[in-house]
């Protein structure tokens, strides 16, 4: 089976358009989701993310270790959650996408990992 990164993608926002009730009934929908995950053998990860302005980018390059506070795109978007699920092909995946999706009410993208070599 591969391993798929399926990401929530928002911007803060929208998020701050969110009403309290609306939150709570998203994380009821994916936990249910989670747990559907977790019962199929589908689960390796997952989780939520705090907003993208509590990030720090650390670039270490030529022996020098440079932090920089926010995000490392600058960008109106940003993930704001994931799952790492396994899936025996694509379109399984983009299955589990589709409920994920409906689950978080907002868009989810799929990306396979690279195949180990070893």
């Amino acid at each position: 089976m591969s391993q798929y990164l399926l990401s929530v993608h928002g911007s803060e926002a929208d998020y701050a358009k969110i009403t309290p009730e609306a939150m709570q009934r998203m994380f009821k929908q994916v936990d249910a989701f989670n747990s559907e995950l977790q019962t199929s053998g589908a689960w390796v990860f997952g989780g939520g993310l705090h907003p993208a302005e509590t990030a720090t980018v650390v670039n270490s390059t030529d022996g020098k270790v440079v932090t920089t506070d926010g995000p490392y795109l600058e960008t109106k978007e940003h993930i704001g959650g994931f799952w790492i699920i396994k899936a025996p092909d694509l379109d399984a995946a983009l299955a589990m996408a589709a409920k994920a999706s409906q689950a978080c009410e907002g868009a989810v993208e799929v990306r396979p990992f690279q195949e180990d070599a070893g």
